[in-house]
């Protein structure tokens, strides 16, 4: 018996009354999490919107999750369509088995789908979510765990895992955890990408070609310790050719693409997007002119009333004008009347002297 090992769960799924709550999907839903999270404050870092990143994964996580199952289903076709296999289990993801060659295959389509659609580019998009995906697999991986799959040879080392289920063909024992292996490894990736990505400056999809090349880098050694039914070709396990492969193809993306594309690039979202963007823009724009349209018409009232005054005065200047005007022509009709006062005068001495003559 070890004295020391990484007990393996008695069983992955837990029951809420009817309803299942299994480890590995658990792990998935929370990786995907992680990765939006972190790819959201990498693309706002770079400029980009908020939002932008969980939008996109509406469309990529789908195709991914499909992408996934169809690359283990397809590599693994016995395990379901032949003699005394149901193939009906080929649907049942939250029993494991994605291969993330597949999901990270389709789930580029449909990254580009959303990019295309909001007018972004995509390589700028795989920059920003790129170690969060790494994280996210870092994570996922312990859903291998809760179904007691993906070990190594039998080991005696203090942190071996021990399996005790003896389902689909298991033998109980202590092996190599390379589920644990993979997910250290994968942490280590997520930072070399972070690390790299700020140190280089590396942009148009060089930084997600790094994360593909380093991943496959561990997966290729990891994979090899295995001891889980594969196929092989030429004495390697297929895992093994598709790590050297995709590895080939990323390095020779990073060297064409700091050759034609150097830096990062300068824009990387449009300040108006296509689709649903749009109209969150719309609805900011009509805010921002808000206040606009309230000062235009406080201006507006300001104006009105400076009129109005402005119209009072004349009125008052005029009404005062008039009210001169009429003391004028009263004093001009009271003078001639003043004037004529002397008349019965001269008449009056007239008369006098008449007397006396």
């Amino acid at each position: 018996m070890e004295l020391a090992y990484i007990p393996s769960p008695s069983h992955g799924v837990l029951y809420l009354g009817p309803v299942p709550l299994r480890g590995y999907a658990f792990c998935i839903i929370i990786g995907v999490f992680v990765a939006v999270w972190l790819g959201n404050k990498r693309w706002i870092a770079r400029g980009g919107r908020p939002g932008t990143v969980a939008d996109i994964a509406v469309w990529a996580v789908p195709f991914g999750l499909v992408g996934g199952r169809l690359y283990h289903v397809i590599t693994d076709y016995e395990l379901y369509f032949s003699d005394g296999r149901d193939w009906v289990n080929a649907f049942k993801v939250w029993e494991g088995g994605l291969g993330i060659w597949g999901a990270i295959a389709l789930g580029a389509v449909g990254a580009w789908i959303g990019c295309r659609r909001r007018g972004i580019p995509l390589p700028a998009y795989a920059d920003a979510i790129a170690p969060g995906i790494a994280f996210a697999q870092a994570i996922g991986r312990w859903g291998n765990w809760f179904n007691q799959e993906l070990y190594g040879h039998a080991t005696h080392v203090p942190w071996a895992l021990h399996i005790t289920s003896s389902e689909g063909g298991r033998v109980p024992g202590y092996y190599h955890p390379t589920f644990l292996y993979e997910s250290l490894w994968c942490v280590g990736v997520g930072f070399l990408a972070i690390w790299a990505g700020r140190r280089f400056a590396l942009g148009h999809g060089r930084t997600f070609a790094l994360y593909v090349a380093a991943y496959c880098v561990g997966r290729g050694w990891i994979e090899y310790m295995r001891v889980d039914d594969a196929h092989h070709i030429l004495g390697l396990r297929l895992n093994d050719w598709t790590a050297l492969i995709v590895f080939l193809l990323a390095v020779t993306y990073i060297v064409l693409s700091a050759k034609l594309r150097p830096g990062q690039e300068a824009v990387v979202e449009p300040a108006a997007p296509d689709g649903p963007a749009e109209e969150g823009a719309a609805e900011d724009a009509e805010a921002d002119a808000e206040p606009d349209a309230g000062a235009d018409a406080k201006a507006g009232t300001d104006a009105d009333a400076k009129a109005d005054a402005v119209t009072m005065t004349k009125a008052e200047a005029k009404g005062k004008a008039e009210a001169k005007g009429k003391e004028t022509a009263g004093k001009a009709d009271v003078e001639p009347d003043a004037e004529a006062e002397p008349e019965p005068v001269e008449a009056k001495d007239t008369a006098e002297s008449a007397k006396k003559g």
